[in-house]
């Protein structure tokens, strides 16, 4: 309409409206008429970017690596940028009128390069691929604190190295070079595992020869014991045996005093009954035999009587010419002694 348009930004934009010269108006998310022929729109981004990057640096040994990783950073001051970058954009296509906003990513990239250029020329090859994460941060470190990044209003927000490696013929050397290492430590557990078995089967048979000595040994003072105390039973049998025989002896002395002491009370006794029968025969031998005879027969039975009277035939045989005994006499002898 007569060179008039209307515009409309979002809200992560930061608008500068320019016209004959002089910022009219300024802000994020703008939307105004203009006129076209007097007016010029500075463009500028205020969202965070992400920027991938590879290059290739050289190390301290000389090897050549390739770092790969992303940077993320936002425009933090348009003031200062917008002085040393253009963003003014065609009114009627809105694109950029310059390349220069392409090209803060390859500044912000060569910066960085610049700064891992100095973090990685300090290591060596073994040291680089082991030390991403403190290179990472030695780049953010010196990405943030960047006084050219500054100058141009721009905060690097965080800096990602996703890779550092080396060139196709070192990374075979060093994988030859791990392979063997890892060949040379497998073969050297193999050997520590063969030489721990073999301490381990020798402890084993050690400690079964000390379980066995030691069996030995129990077995040793278990019949020491035993016969000890076979010998102490023995010594103890052998006393009760001596204090037994000694019993006996005594005994068998206590018998022989009293059989000595037997002999003679009975001695005595003979001497008495032997003194005490010649007091009562000196007067009978001296007596005469038929009275002696006579007073004997006193006191007999009839049996008695009649045996002494056989007893007396018997004695003057020679001077008896015929005896005649009747029937009766014996049948009466014969029937006194069945009863």
């Amino acid at each position: 309409m007569f060179g008039w348009k209307f515009a409309k930004f979002e809200p992560n934009l930061s608008v500068r409206v320019i016209r004959k010269g002089r910022m009219v108006r300024e802000g994020q998310g703008l939307a105004f008429w203009f006129y076209v022929p007097t007016t010029s729109i500075i463009k500028i981004p205020l969202e965070t970017r992400n920027i991938p990057f590879v290059f290739e640096e050289i190390s301290q040994d000389f090897q050549t690596l390739t770092i790969q990783g992303d940077i993320v950073y936002k425009i933090a001051d348009t003031a200062k940028i917008v002085d040393q970058v253009n963003f003014t954009i065609d009114t009627r296509t809105r694109q950029y009128l310059s390349d220069d906003p392409d090209k803060i990513d390859q500044r912000i990239i060569n910066i960085v390069k610049t700064l891992a250029k100095s973090s990685v020329a300090r290591l060596s090859l073994r040291e680089a691929l082991t030390s991403v994460d403190a290179t990472t941060k030695a780049l953010k470190r010196a990405a943030a604190e960047d006084p050219h990044l500054a100058d141009l209003g721009i905060k690097v927000t965080n800096v990602n190295i996703l890779s550092i490696v080396p060139n196709k013929e070192t990374s075979r050397a060093l994988e030859a070079e791990t392979r063997e290492n890892i060949l040379r430590e497998a073969d050297d557990a193999v050997y520590l595992r063969r030489n721990s078995a073999v301490e381990q089967e020798r402890r084993i048979k050690e400690n079964e020869l000390a379980t066995e000595v030691a069996v030995e040994e129990k077995k040793r003072l278990i019949r020491e014991t035993q016969i000890e105390g076979q010998r102490s039973v023995k010594e103890k049998e052998r006393v009760i045996l001596g204090e037994e025989l000694a019993f006996k002896i005594r005994q068998e002395n206590e018998n022989t005093r009293l059989v000595e002491l037997a002999m003679k009370n009975r001695k005595m006794e003979a001497d008495v009954r032997g003194y005490a029968l010649g007091a009562v025969l000196e007067p009978l031998m001296k007596a005469d035999a038929g009275l002696v005879r006579a007073l004997s027969a006193l006191s007999m039975n009839p049996e008695q009587l009649i045996a002494a009277a056989f007893g007396g035939l018997a004695e003057h045989a020679e001077r008896i010419g015929e005896l005649n005994i009747s029937p009766e006499l014996l049948q009466d002898l014969l029937k006194s002694r069945k009863q």
